[in-house]
């Protein structure tokens, strides 16, 4: 599919506010809001556009203390089985496969160390962990809700 300058910036307008009107989107874009929505239908019809959510700050629900955690597999373990063990963590918000020693980089919030813990605990007791490495975060220097240039609003 053919994504032209002016769907990137519907996206990069979404990403910044899911909820802004098709109206609101034309303007910024020079178009009118039925134009928008159909190029918003056509998005979300090919995948370009998976879904729309709601952003919520891990601290206003009391998870505040973060972790990247490494995770060292056993033998023939795949991405998929990583993803699936991962799944059943509330507490992963995120899992990766990535190049270097680990077999993936694994998100964790919780709402403390102890929490923190006990997740790499059950994380770590997955059959496939041979050992994990973690980096605990001390704060955020820079967090980007989606993809692309900046919107220039």
């Amino acid at each position: 599919m053919q994504i032209d300058a002016v769907d990137q910036r519907i996206i990069a307008l979404l990403v910044a506010d899911a909820r802004a009107s098709y109206a609101d989107i034309g303007t910024r874009v020079s178009l009118s809001a039925p134009a928008v929505k159909r190029r918003v239908d056509r998005l979300r019809a090919t995948g370009v556009i998976r879904g729309f959510t709601a952003v919520v700050d891990p601290a206003a629900v009391g998870w505040t203390t973060e972790a990247f955690v490494e995770l060292f597999c056993a033998g023939r373990t795949t991405p998929a089985q990583i993803g699936v063990a991962t799944r059943r963590h509330p507490e992963v918000v995120g899992a990766y496969t990535v190049s270097g020693e680990a077999d993936a980089l694994v998100h964790l919030r919780a709402a403390d160390i102890a929490h923190l813990e006990a997740a790499l605990e059950r994380l770590r007791a997955e059959s496939f962990v041979t050992s994990t490495r973690s980096t605990i975060v001390l704060s955020r220097l820079v967090e980007s809700p989606g993809v692309g240039p900046s919107t220039g609003a």
